[in-house]
């Protein structure tokens, strides 16, 4: 091996100052900004024209020492620096939108978890931008006032735009009804004669009477055929196997759906259904009497498409309901909105101590004499205090009136329909009407008899405060309510209303209920074991009744 063969070998990736070297430089032939060639690379020129660009790594501190090294992967590799700049630039740019993205849900209070997670919404505008809505739902969208979507609708509507099943915590009066509403109808496109394919899910007739309004709001000019069971019978034939299939969407409760889908045939098809969307989902998911979990297994089964997504929405969060979601929904997403199990923070609350139960209709005659801005909605437990309540309020000139589940169909629309116009100034209600209903301009909630779950108290009292609005609340009790107080006074100090020092020294409802396991091995909704709850309350006899005509 020659002395000019092994200096190739020792100078590979090295280049020669020329100018301080000129002599070496011509005695070896190096040419001018030249590098020895070595392992058959190409020349620098030559590289540049491959490359686009001449890219020279130097060491710094290296430049005046007559050889300047080039760095080991680019003497390996033809592959231009200019690239691995990019990679942690562009990084970088993803970490700061994601940082915006997560400023902008933490000012919302907007908690989110799941996967893959779709960006938030700040704007309707945005929303018919990016996902290309219908014109028409956007104008309807405008002509009902809405301008800026709440949280909940930031958040669930592109989630359910993506096609993710989401599992939806958030206010009453929040807008959840919307949330759903503009995604369901942005799937379907079009109206089909397919048969039904979405079905929205309800405890009460009188919320999905509610739902199927405000869709056919939204829908308006887009000519979908949105549907509500009115009467099983008729439905039978209107939506059987010979029908024409000429509808999209049903809104209807658990009860009337089952009895449709155990007939022989089945009355109603829901294998094309593409959307299910359960509204107060924690209230269909209780057992007993007053749930709906065997009617939804029963209904879930009926969706038998392999391109179903569901959603659960709901203003108060149960375990249960989350347990199972995570073990049926496939990759889903949940969304809460503010603190779970919080109560509306545009309600003025209060806790009136009233001893007993002739000093609940002493307080509610100071009510009435010190004077109350109209329309105002009184709880009670049962039809039969509902009933007694009713007899009471009537004699003292109030323009009252009373609405439970004995009462017929026809009877409860028309009371609610004169309460929204406000020809009735109270109405008296059960739990019935506790869960989703959607009163305008409701200005207070009276809770004549304590609610039996913080849960519950958070439902009634949701029904004034909406949208924005302000509205008031005062929850009566007596010494018997006192097991059931500590729980829902935390709701009302949670949201700063101010609570007697003396309740926050009760014991905690845990220690009076206790926890039943369902079928999952989840924990279920608490059982309370309280004769409080399970005695009959009879309102005291203040006058003599008098028989009322007909």
């Amino acid at each position: 091996m020659d002395a000019h063969e092994l200096f190739r070998k020792l100078g590979a990736g090295a280049k020669f100052d020329v100018r301080r070297f000129r002599r070496d430089a011509e005695r070896f032939g190096v040419r001018n900004g030249g590098r020895i060639p070595v392992f058959g690379q190409t020349s620098t020129a030559e590289r540049g024209r491959l490359c686009g660009e001449e890219t020279v790594a130097v060491i710094p501190g290296t430049e005046n020492d007559g050889i300047l090294w080039m760095s080991t992967l680019e003497a390996k590799l033809d592959i231009p620096k200019s690239k691995g700049k990019k990679e942690p630039k562009t990084k970088k740019l993803k970490q700061v939108r994601q940082e915006k993205i997560n400023h902008f849900r933490n000012k919302h209070k907007i908690y989110i978890q799941g996967t893959d997670l779709p960006d938030p919404i700040a704007s309707f505008e945005e929303l018919g931008r990016e996902y290309k809505i219908h014109s028409k739902i956007m104008e309807n969208i405008e002509a009902a006032g809405f301008q800026i979507p709440t949280p909940i609708q930031m958040q669930a509507i592109p989630i359910m735009l993506h096609g993710r099943e989401l599992l939806a915590c958030a206010p009453t009066g929040s807008g959840k009804t919307l949330a759903f509403s503009i995604p369901i109808l942005t799937h379907l496109k079009q109206p089909m004669n397919k048969g039904f394919r979405a079905l929205v899910l309800s405890p009460t007739r009188e919320l999905a009477s509610q739902t199927h309004r405000e869709l056919l709001k939204l829908s308006e000019g887009i000519g979908f055929r949105i549907h509500l069971i009115h009467k099983a019978a008729e439905t039978a034939k209107r939506f059987g196997p010979k029908s024409s299939q000429k509808f999209d969407i049903l809104v209807t409760t658990p009860n009337r759906l089952i009895y449709l889908l155990k007939q022989d045939p089945p009355a109603i098809d829901l294998t094309r259904v593409e959307w299910l969307v359960v509204d107060e989902s924690d209230k269909l998911f209780e057992d007993g009497k007053t749930g709906f979990r065997d009617q939804l297994a029963t209904i879930f089964l009926a969706c038998s498409s392999h391109v179903v997504k569901r959603a659960m929405f709901s203003a108060t969060f149960a375990h249960d309901v989350e347990q199972w979601c995570k073990l049926n929904l496939d990759n889903i997403i949940s969304v809460s909105i503010g603190a779970r199990n919080a109560a509306v923070e545009t309600v003025d609350q209060e806790l009136l101590f009233v001893g007993s139960e002739t000093g609940k209709l002493l307080a509610m005659r100071d009510l009435v004499k010190n004077g109350f801005t109209p329309p105002v909605l009184v709880f009670v437990q049962s039809v039969e205090r509902a009933k007694e309540l009713f007899h009471e309020l009537v004699y003292e000139g109030i323009n009252v009136d009373v609405i439970h589940a004995d009462r017929t169909q026809q009877q409860r629309d028309n009371v609610v329909h004169s309460f929204r116009a406000g020809k009735i100034w109270v109405l008296i209600c059960t739990a019935l009407l506790a869960r989703g209903i959607d009163f305008k301009g409701v200005n207070m909630v009276i809770n004549f008899d304590f609610p039996s779950s913080a849960v519950e108290y958070i439902h009634r009292i949701g029904r004034t405060g909406r949208a924005g609005h302000t509205g008031k609340a005062i929850t009566f009790f007596t010494e018997d309510d006192k097991p059931l107080l500590r729980s829902v006074a935390s709701v009302i100090q949670r949201t700063g209303c101010p609570v007697p020092d003396y309740i926050k020294h009760f014991r905690k409802l845990q220690r009076y209920a206790h926890w039943g396991q369902d079928q999952t091995g989840a924990p279920g909704v608490p059982h309370l074991a309280l004769e409080s709850q399970q005695r009959k309350k009879d309102l005291p006899v203040l006058r003599k009744k008098h028989v009322m005509p007909a």
